[in-house]
């Protein structure tokens, strides 16, 4: 039996995708995401789209992930446990996380799929694709905007302490393992793939010390990463430039992809 208990055809923005609601099990639990196809019957690399915020914040949108699925893509986007009907509690990069680790084999199970799944995350989505990329073997890694230390996200958004410290527990200075636990800059030399990281400087959701935290980290360890910083631009770039960014990193994932 395979991880997806129910799919069913979901409204497409555009007819050369299919779009399906899925739920699959993660940890045993129902847990709900979306899933984009080319409708054409050919086969390709899968693509993990690992969404940020969190419950309703930034969740996952048709139209994003079909851009991706007009790449060349199989994608899947968990929308984490507790969200759209499914079981559990979304936990900030705690127990969540299996639901990206249990959404990368659900695509590398796909009838369609290559036999290589690539992991993407946009800003929280960088805690859940580090750790994917350190639990499992990704073709490619790309971070955007992404979040690499939980314990510095409490530090800088004092708006999203309270939801912090309900979800983790505490504070990082009273519970420092859970926040150490929960960031993935502790785990690098797990990470076996090529890393791309894009981050507007002017970014205040997400500061662009995470990027160079997580490329610091990288390089000390001799990975293979490559950095798009825009100095620009803050968390959110312009729908042209947007566009352009998917496109050009959906081609650096292709060339640079483990074989």
């Amino acid at each position: 039996m395979g991880l997806i208990v129910d799919k069913q055809l979901f409204p497409s923005p555009s007819p050369r995708v299919r779009m399906y609601l899925v739920t699959y099990l993660s940890d045993g639990l129902k847990v709900k995401g979306m899933l984009a196809e080319p409708d054409d019957g050919l086969t390709y690399d899968g693509f993990l789209y690992l969404r940020g915020g969190i419950k309703s914040v930034g969740m996952v949108r048709p139209a994003r992930i079909g851009q991706f699925a007009l790449e060349g893509f199989i994608v899947f986007a968990p929308f984490y446990r507790g969200n759209w009907g499914g079981e559990g509690d979304e936990d900030f990069g705690g127990c969540d996380r299996h639901d990206a680790y249990f959404g990368f084999d659900l695509l590398m199970e796909h009838d369609r799929v290559s036999g290589k799944v690539h992991v993407f995350g946009f800003s929280r989505g960088g805690i859940m694709a580090l750790s994917t990329a350190e639990a499992r073997t990704a073709a490619s890694l790309v971070t955007w905007g992404g979040v690499s230390d939980v314990a510095l996200t409490y530090r800088e958004r004092v708006d999203l302490r309270r939801m912090m410290k309900r979800v983790i527990g505490g504070t990082p200075k009273k519970y420092p393992d859970r926040y150490r636990e929960r960031t993935p800059l502790y785990a690098l030399n797990q990470i076996q793939c090529p890393v791309l990281i894009i981050h507007g400087e002017q970014d205040r959701n997400v500061s662009v010390e995470h990027a160079r935290r997580l490329e610091r980290g990288l390089e000390a360890l001799d990975k293979r990463v490559e950095t798009w910083y825009f100095p620009q631009f803050a968390h959110h770039f312009p729908p042209v430039v947007n566009r352009r960014i998917v496109h050009d990193l959906c081609v650096w994932m292709k060339r640079r992809a483990l074989p």
